[in-house]
């Protein structure tokens, strides 16, 4: 039986390809020319591969620095994250017929709707207070700050797991410590490869809390080296696109790699 093609949905796809790797093709173009290319046509393909641009951007930038120090503080805060959130999650799913830890879980949601901005200064002031301007203080505030949401989708996916299970345990002599290694931690396998690569995504590629608590250039993050390139007179975009092609690579790779992942992990704790 022949079916019919479905031309607004289509079209609609082909418009949001087209939306979604014209940038990719922008970056990757102007990445590989020269000045004289970019005056000629901001939109055209190089006449010459300039891949002198990566290494003058590399130099300028202090890339493989800033690397480091991006994939250690996404790394950490990936498992620091998974260990933590997961707990206090599970806590409150086993306990949200107890007042205290439903109200615990609104709080959590509550504090998703509460704009980064606002809490800008105060987090400064207690930054510096502490000695937390550093990537250690970096990490710690990243995986506080993500609470909330891992709380929320966490609770949603422990749900739809058999509470049978921990009777069984139980049962058997195991503590609740050990059951939740043992048992829920191994179960929650799609959900924390969902938040572990959504985690690393934000982490990464994040720019404003870096900016307002580093304060030694030495532990600048990816982001906050490409500050570089933007002059009060001038902008050498080739170079600068050479370093946001290298930054953003690694992400790629591994988000195409995982995006089953986040879609699995997610509908797994739609469904009770």
């Amino acid at each position: 039986m022949r079916t019919r093609t479905n031309w607004p949905v289509m079209i609609l796809i082909t418009l949001g390809t087209i939306l979604v790797l014209f940038p990719l093709y922008m970056t990757v173009t102007i990445a590989l020319k020269s000045p004289e290319d970019m005056l000629t046509s901001v939109f055209g393909l190089p006449t010459e591969l300039n891949f002198d641009n990566f290494t003058r951007a590399i130099e300028m930038t202090n890339f493989f620095n800033a690397l480091g120090n991006s994939v250690m503080v996404t790394t950490a805060t990936v498992i620091l994250t998974l260990l933590t959130n997961s707990l206090v999650a599970y806590a409150i799913a086993r306990n949200m017929n107890r007042k205290y830890f439903k109200s615990l879980y609104f709080y959590f949601i509550s504090a998703m709707f509460i704009p980064f901005p606002i809490i800008m200064l105060p987090l400064v002031k207690l930054t510096a207070g502490l000695n937390m301007t550093n990537l250690v203080g970096l990490t710690i505030l990243h995986t506080v700050y993500a609470l909330a949401f891992n709380v929320f989708v966490y609770v949603g996916y422990i749900k739809s797991i058999p509470v049978a299970l921990e009777e069984a345990a139980t049962v058997d002599g195991t503590s609740t410590w050990g059951t939740f290694w043992r048992i829920i931690f191994p179960l929650m396998a799609p959900i924390n490869a969902t938040v572990g690569i959504l985690i690393c995504l934000s982490t990464y590629n994040d720019f404003l809390l870096p900016l307002i608590i580093i304060s030694d250039t030495d532990s600048y993050t990816l982001p906050l080296v490409q500050y570089i390139f933007q002059g009060q007179f001038n902008t050498e975009f080739n170079l600068a696109f050479a370093s946001y092609l290298m930054a953003m690579l690694p992400m790629i790779i591994i988000y195409l790699f995982a995006q089953k992942w986040i879609i699995n992990g997610i509908t797994q704790g739609a469904v009770k």
